[in-house]
């Protein structure tokens, strides 16, 4: 019976976390209930929950650190400044948030690309009902997209988009099938994809091989009538391509959730043409970041102890 007891309570040990830079109680909650502890950094926590920019990040960690849980999905700003591979280099294993927001991602993209096809920002105080009799188009309408990147958030749109009925491919790094498209198509192997399909959402990471994919050269392959949407990242479009593109009416619009550069300055012109409709990064909020990540980074905890990759685990290496 003595050894049961002492067996169930080294189980239950938790660890010893921070949140960094400024804690949010929810999450802090979560992972109390669950029995661990939430410490300052100077007290030598096992976990770092990490939400902030590359500027927020500790110059150096306490040895005791082993794991940091970004609550986040991207991590570029963090590989560019070199606070992956610093840390990394010490045995510290990187999480992201991959995967966490899927539901509210596709969600804000498929409201992106509603708003440009259906012309909401061309109604401006104006009954102008005739204008938009001829310009606005219906996405069940036999139209064709394409998902430039199909992991978690790709393919919770594919069953968000289900009742319009279009015709999907799918593209991504292996080529390997993905659930719900008509087809699946190689990244390396996409060049005839911008010229075959009507919208495009951006939702691939931010590497040397993806930074501004879609230039003046792809934009120019692409119908006129074709709608760019990005809930990616900024630098995956050339700006000033995209700007020029709309203006000259080369692509019928774009919807955009990320820009280059972020924040996009008041003065751009992009604010100002109707056929580009944009949010300031909000395709996921910070109640759900607040509400969700928690839980993941208990599951992620949990796969470490055990020894194994964690659900979220950065590649430091690849950059995502």
């Amino acid at each position: 019976m003595p050894r049961l007891e002492v067996e169930l309570s080294v189980r239950w040990v938790g660890m010893k976390f921070t949140y960094l830079p400024k804690p949010k109680d929810e999450p802090i909650a979560a992972l109390e209930a669950e029995g661990h502890e939430h410490v300052a950094l100077e007290d030598n926590p096992d976990l770092v929950l990490f939400r902030g920019g590359p500027d927020d990040f500790p110059d150096e960690l306490p040895e005791s650190v082993k794991v940091v849980q970004i609550v986040y999905a991207g991590v570029e700003a963090l590989l560019e400044n070199g606070t992956l591979e610093k840390h990394a280099a010490n045995g510290v294993r990187f999480a992201n948030a991959g995967g966490l927001y899927d539901d509210t991602v596709a969600e804000s993209a498929l409201a992106l690309l509603l708003a440009v096809e259906h012309r909401i920002k061309a109604v401006d105080r104006e009954w102008n009902n005739l204008q938009l009799f001829e310009e606005k188009q219906y996405l069940f309408d036999d139209k064709k997209l394409a998902l430039i990147g199909a992991g978690g958030i790709g393919k919770t749109l594919i069953r968000f988009l289900e009742p319009f009925g279009m015709d999907i491919t799918a593209v991504n790094r292996s080529g390997n099938e993905v659930e719900g498209a008509n087809r699946t198509v190689k990244m390396e192997d996409a060049e005839n994809v911008w010229a075959e399909n009507d919208y495009f959402v951006l939702l691939t990471p931010l590497t040397e091989e993806t930074r501004h994919m879609v230039d003046a050269d792809t934009l120019a392959k692409m119908k006129k009538t074709a709608v760019v949407i990005n809930v990616g990242r900024g630098p995956l479009i050339n700006t000033g391509d995209l700007t020029d593109a709309l203006h000259n009416s080369t692509i019928r619009g774009a919807g955009l959730d990320v820009t280059e550069p972020e924040p996009l300055p008041a003065d751009h012109p992009l604010w100002e043409l109707d056929n580009c409709v944009i949010t300031p990064h909000v395709a996921n909020i910070p109640r759900y970041m607040k509400r969700r990540i928690g839980a993941l980074t208990q599951k992620n905890w949990g796969l470490f102890e055990s020894g194994e990759v964690m659900a979220t685990e950065v590649d430091v290496e690849a950059g995502y």
